[in-house]
């Protein structure tokens, strides 16, 4: 199966001049884990992780700094996949560069994300068989 097949085509993302408060309420209100940053071309330049956020924001109610901005905190470092790989190349990228989440592109543009989970779903629909009835 290749990714493209498996990936979340709506890319869900933020601009570097998010507050943490905003982006935290852009996670939960689209049930997503991860955001991708976009500058003010639209190119991806970073991502920002719920555990990243959570910890931010618990030093920012620490500091009562207020003013901080996602550019600050996010990864600038983005892990992509060609969309026509095969899940197990992701599979493995996602365990080699320890991250839970790869950019998919097509000629170098962003097209969809995968997940751990979305890996999750497919190995348990491919290997869980429901049980014979005797």
């Amino acid at each position: 199966m290749r990714i493209k097949d498996a990936m979340n085509k709506e890319i869900i993302s933020i601009t570097e001049s998010t507050s943490p408060i905003e982006a935290f309420e852009k996670m939960y209100k689209n049930r997503v884990r991860r955001l991708f940053v976009v500058n003010e071309e639209g190119i991806p330049t970073g991502v920002i992780s719920h555990s990243d956020l959570i910890g931010a924001l618990n030093q920012l109610n620490n500091e009562k700094n207020e003013k901080e901005l996602i550019v600050d905190i996010m990864t600038s470092r983005i892990v992509t996949i060609d969309a026509n790989e095969n899940i197990k190349n992701a599979a493995n990228l996602m365990l080699r560069a320890d991250v839970s989440g790869l950019l998919a592109t097509e000629a170098k543009k962003p097209v969809g994300v995968i997940t751990k989970t979305d890996i999750c779903r497919i190995v348990a629909a491919n290997l869980l068989v429901p049980k014979e009835e005797s």
